[in-house]
């Protein structure tokens, strides 16, 4: 049984966007991401999304994006929320995944901006209202158009916000203005996709955070959060300016792959990557663990 949600934190507050470990020979490793999992719920995540882009989600097949969300629920599933990611460029296809999310146990769906189509807000509204139709589920949009290369307007955000299963987003718009005004229109619950901007999305009303680096620092996230929750302004600036050079650091190339070094510095469940993700180069893995070392996390 899930954690229990509200519709002001439908997903909690602090969420770790989570790799998908591999073996050695780059097959899915469960027992790994059962490991990882539990790993991030003790360090204080509410909930975890996998099967996104941070899990390599273009590169797993549809069985092991099922065998994982099973596999994660199963580990962390009484303790944290497990988001599923069901969002591809083909309806059909994103169809499919909710079905399967669902049934493989996940208690919430991430449907990412149709990428690459570049399709019309016409199409946008379609496609994730079929997604909303397809299950029980409540779902968080993803909207990041540095990757999809078309935004979700702020009108398109109110119209889906109708629907009764459409209860989020993750911003990574970067974009503090369009937020503002898609926060107050549509009242959905709004969680941070950009972990430089995870104080002042907060500050025009986000309700957390959806992070690559929860990797390695879920509780300065935490503590963040808790100093911004409770009038602490001074506090949690501090903590995001102590957190400023990880949050260069991890995004110095692709995510995934800086995440993965990180999680290895630290021996942690991650594993090689899958093509066209390649791993960082030894002066790449030299300056990243300068970057977490100047945000104090410990290798």
């Amino acid at each position: 049984m899930a954690p229990t949600s509200t519709p002001q934190t439908p997903f909690g507050r602090v969420l770790t966007a989570m790799v998908t470990p591999f073996t050695a020979d780059g097959a899915l490793d469960l027992d790994g991401a059962q490991r990882l999992a539990a790993h991030l719920v003790d360090a204080g995540n509410d909930g975890l999304v996998v099967n996104g882009t941070t899990g390599e989600s273009p590169t797993t097949s549809d069985a092991e994006k099922a065998q994982l969300v099973r596999a994660v629920v199963e580990a962390v599933g009484d303790r944290a929320f497990v988001v599923a990611g069901a969002g591809t460029n083909d309806t059909r296809h994103s169809l499919e995944l909710a079905r399967a999310a669902q049934d493989a146990g996940a208690h919430g769906l991430l449907a990412v901006t149709p990428y690459y189509s570049k399709p019309p807000q016409e199409g946008l509204l379609r496609h994730f209202t079929a997604i909303a139709d397809a299950t029980d589920l409540p779902v968080m949009l993803y909207d990041i158009p540095g990757r999809s290369g078309v935004p979700i307007n702020t009108e398109t955000m109110v119209r889906l916000a109708e629907h009764p299963r459409i209860v989020a987003n993750k911003d990574a718009k970067g974009d503090l203005g369009r937020a503002s005004w898609a926060i107050a229109r549509s009242g959905l619950a709004w969680y941070s996709g950009d972990d430089m901007l995870n104080l002042p999305l907060l500050s025009v009303g986000a309700v957390g955070f959806v992070s690559v680096v929860g990797h390695v620092v879920t509780p300065e996230l935490r503590a963040l959060l808790d100093a911004h929750l409770t009038g602490d302004v001074a506090k949690a600036a501090e903590i995001h300016q102590k957190l400023l050079p990880v949050f260069t650091g991890m995004f110095r190339t692709q995510g995934v792959i800086t995440t993965k070094a990180a999680l290895d510095l630290q021996g942690l469940p991650s594993g090689p990557l899958r093509l066209p993700l390649v791993d960082l180069s030894p002066e790449e893995t030299e300056q990243l663990k300068r970057d977490l070392a100047a945000g104090g996390v410990q290798l």
